[in-house]
């Protein structure tokens, strides 16, 4: 018998949930950037409806910003 040093499969499954989460996080973010400019141009625009748009777009891409941050901390500390 070989002794097995390096899982193969785990290691895969390692490398793509850290791209997925890290691409994930970055869209999200530049969603978040995104939706505060739109809220500040529009707001100076005097468009306020359009920019509560802009602004819940914003606070949802926070908001699944710290949902990514909950669940690696959680994910983490688990193992």
């Amino acid at each position: 018998m070989i002794a097995t040093l390096v899982e193969g499969k785990e290691l895969l499954e390692t490398v793509v949930a850290s791209v997925v989460a890290s691409v994930g996080v970055t869209f999200a973010f530049s969603v978040a950037i995104w939706g505060v400019g739109r809220f500040a141009d529009l707001s100076r625009n005097e468009r306020p409806l359009a920019a509560a748009g802009a602004a819940a777009v914003a606070s949802v891409a926070l908001a699944c910003i710290g949902a990514a941050l909950v669940a690696g901390i959680i994910v983490m500390t688990s193992k």
